[in-house]
């Protein structure tokens, strides 16, 4: 349910920031990541930063590497990982996930599945 609401929340704050496709693919991810209590931590630019990490792994680093991010202002920070690639019988390219970001010194792991859209953004599938 945290999930679902933080990704509506992210998809939501990605669109009102003016963001384009790959900003609101990158905030609907990032919300669905961190629908619980440690999203809530997090400003608008912590947010940004680790939308464009997950969307730039996703669509650009291969598997098994780790992206990082930091905002100076707040020094929340996090990770992003592809852990595994692969392709649907009907074609779709998934990338299965790991996230972790890090609020006032408490730390939360995500895990997940992301399916590339035909339009180019990304979807959680699960």
């Amino acid at each position: 349910m945290g999930a679902a609401a933080g990704a509506a929340a992210g998809g939501l704050l990605a669109v009102a920031s003016g963001g384009h496709e790959a900003g609101i693919a990158g905030g609907v991810l990032l919300g669905g990541l961190i629908g619980g209590a440690i999203g809530s931590a997090l400003d608008a630019q912590d947010r940004k930063i680790a939308a464009q990490t997950a969307y730039t792994s996703l669509e650009y680093r291969p598997t098994g590497s780790v992206s990082t991010w930091r905002n100076p202002d707040t020094r929340n920070q996090g990770s992003f990982s592809p852990t595994r690639t692969y392709q649907q019988p009907g074609g779709m390219y998934c990338r299965e996930y790991r996230q972790t970001i890090t609020v006032g010194g408490r730390e939360e792991d995500a895990f997940g599945t992301a399916c590339r859209q035909p339009d180019g953004s990304w979807r959680i599938s699960n």
